[in-house]
C-alpha cells in the first residue's frame, strides 16, 4: 500500500517524461556521429537536439590544438546552427519547426528578425535574440549544470530559455559549446539531461574524428614528401607539382612525379602511376621511383630508360604494373623528348593561352616485359608550359577517355602563365579536388636566357 502511496505521488507525467527520456538517449546513439567529420557531427548533434529538445541549436567548435582542421571544416573553427531563428517572436502563434536540417546557417522565416552573434566565452558564438525578449543565462539555473560547465536560462513563462554546455574531451578540456534554445518555457531536467548526454556522445565522436584527422593529416604530409620533393632540374627549368589523394579517406597512392637532373643542362621529367590504391601501391610506387633514379642516370634516351625499367620491373613478379611518361627536356636545343610507357599524353600550353595534346607514340605498361617503347621530339620555347598528369586529373567515371583529354585541351588560360599558374588553374578548371582518383601534376618551362 505504501508504494502504492508513493506512485500516486509522483508528479503527474513523469513515468511520460522518463520514458520520452531513456527514447531520446537511444536515438541520440543511432543519429549522431555517423560519419567522422567535424560538421556533420557537429550537424547531427544541433538537428537531434531542435526535434528533441529545442527550438533552435547552435554548436561552436574551438580550433584543434595542433591546429589540424578536420574534414568537412573550412575555418580554424567550426559552427553549425540548426532550427527556428525567430524564436523569440513567436505572439503570432506559428509553430516551430520539427527539426534542424540547415547546417550553414539559420534561416529566418519572412517578416522576422536574425539573431545576432553574441561573442561568448573563449570567442565562442551562441544563440540569443534581437527584440530584447531574450531571457539572459544565469549560471547554476535549476536545470542546468552548476559552475562553469552549463548555463540556462531560468525559463520564466512566456519568456525564453537558453541552456548552454560544453564539449570537452576525455581529459576535461573544452573543444567547444552547445547551445540551445525555447521560444517560451524552461528546460526541464529530463532536458537537461538529454543535452548532456547529446553533448557527451558528440564530444566523443569528435574526438574521434579529430585524431582521424590527424592521421590523415600526417600520412598526407608523407605521401607529398615522397611525391612532391622530386629532385632538383637545372636552374634553367622551372617546375610546379601537386598531388591530391582520392579523396578524404585514400590517405597514399601509387601516383608520383619526378625530375632528374641530366649532364649538359638537360632535366628528365617523370610521372608515373601504379596500378590500384592505398598502402601496397605506394610501396611499389617507391620502388619504381628508386629504379627509375638508377637507371636515369645513365644518362640513356627516354625509350631506352623504358626498355631498362620495364625489364627490371618484370622479373620482380609481386610488383604492380605502372604507367609511365619520360621527357628530357633540352633547354640549350629547345626541345623535348617523349616516351610513353601505357601513358597519357601531356599537353602544352603555349604563349596565347591555348592547349596542345603532344601526339605521341605509347608502348605497353611497365612490368609487363614487353618492351617495344619509342620516342617522339618535338620544340619546347620559353613561351610554352609543358604539363604532365596522371588520369586522375581527366577521367571521370562513364566518359570516354577521349572525351576527357579533350575537355582538357580545349581549356584557355591566361596568356603567358607559367608553371605555377597552369598547374592551379588547370586543378581549379577540371575540379580535380573531388576527382574519384589520385591526381598528380607536373609542369615545366625553360626559363628565358638572359639577354647579354
Amino acid at each position: 500500500m505504501a508504494e502504492r502511496a508513493g506512485e500516486r505521488s509522483r508528479p503527474e507525467g513523469e513515468y511520460e517524461a522518463v520514458l520520452a527520456r531513456l527514447d531520446a538517449l537511444e536515438h541520440a546513439a543511432a543519429e549522431i556521429g555517423t560519419r567522422l567529420d567535424e560538421r556533420s557531427i557537429c550537424a547531427e548533434l544541433a538537428g537531434f537536439l531542435v526535434r528533441r529538445v529545442a527550438e533552435a541549436a547552435a554548436v561552436d567548435l574551438l580550433p584543434p590544438e595542433d591546429g589540424t582542421p578536420g574534414p568537412g571544416t573550412s575555418g580554424p573553427g567550426t559552427s553549425v546552427r540548426a532550427g527556428a531563428v525567430a524564436l523569440l517572436d513567436r505572439s503570432d502563434g506559428d509553430e516551430a519547426p520539427e527539426d534542424g536540417d540547415a547546417p550553414d546557417g539559420l534561416k529566418a522565416p519572412a517578416g522576422r528578425t536574425t539573431p545576432n552573434r553574441l561573442n561568448g566565452p573563449r570567442g565562442l558564438h551562441g544563440l540569443d535574440g534581437t527584440s530584447g525578449t531574450s531571457t539572459p543565462e544565469a549560471p547554476n539555473a535549476p536545470d542546468a549544470p552548476g559552475g562553469p560547465h552549463g548555463t540556462a536560462g531560468p525559463g520564466a513563462p512566456g519568456r525564453g530559455a537558453v541552456l548552454t554546455l560544453p564539449l570537452l574531451t576525455r581529459t576535461g578540456k573544452e573543444m567547444g559549446r552547445i547551445r540551445v534554445a525555447r521560444a517560451a518555457g524552461g528546460f526541464s531536467a529530463h532536458d537537461t539531461a538529454v543535452v548532456a548526454h547529446a553533448a557527451r556522445l558528440a564530444a566523443l565522436h569528435l574526438g574521434h574524428a579529430r585524431r582521424l584527422a590527424a592521421t590523415e593529416a600526417t600520412a598526407l604530409h608523407l605521401q607529398r614528401a615522397l611525391v612532391a620533393e622530386p629532385g632538383r632540374p637545372h636552374p634553367n627549368l622551372e617546375i610546379a607539382g601537386r598531388y591530391l589523394p582520392a579523396g578524404p579517406r585514400t590517405l597514399v597512392g601509387g601516383d608520383w612525379f619526378e625530375t632528374v637532373r641530366l649532364h649538359f643542362g638537360r632535366s628528365l621529367l617523370v610521372v608515373g602511376d601504379v596500378m590500384g590504391h592505398g598502402l601496397d601501391a605506394a610501396v611499389d610506387m617507391n620502388a619504381y621511383r628508386g629504379a627509375l633514379r638508377e637507371v636515369a642516370a645513365t644518362d640513356l634516351p627516354p625509350h631506352r630508360v623504358l626498355r631498362h625499367l620495364d625489364a627490371v620491373v618484370a622479373d620482380d613478379e609481386g610488383r604492380r604494373p605502372a604507367t609511365c611518361l619520360l621527357v628530357q627536356i633540352d633547354p640549350g636545343r629547345l626541345t623535348a623528348t617523349f616516351a610513353s610507357a601505357g601513358h597519357l599524353p601531356p599537353v602544352v600550353f603555349g604563349a596565347d593561352g591555348s592547349a596542345e595534346l603532344v601526339d605521341l607514340p605509347v608502348g605497353p605498361p611497365l612490368g609487363t616485359g614487353l618492351g617495344g617503347y619509342e620516342h617522339a621530339v618535338r620544340a619546347l620555347t620559353p613561351a610554352d608550359t609543358l604539363l604532365l598528369f596522371t588520369d586522375g586529373l581527366v577521367e571521370r567515371r562513364g566518359e570516354d577517355i577521349d572525351h576527357s583529354l579533350a575537355r582538357l585541351a580545349a581549356l584557355r588560360l591566361s596568356p603567358g602563365s607559367g608553371p605555377e599558374a597552369v598547374v592551379d588553374e588547370v586543378l581549379r578548371r577540371l575540379d580535380a579536388h573531388t576527382a574519384e582518383d589520385d591526381v598528380a601534376v607536373l609542369a615545366a618551362r625553360v626559363r628565358e636566357r638572359p639577354v647579354a
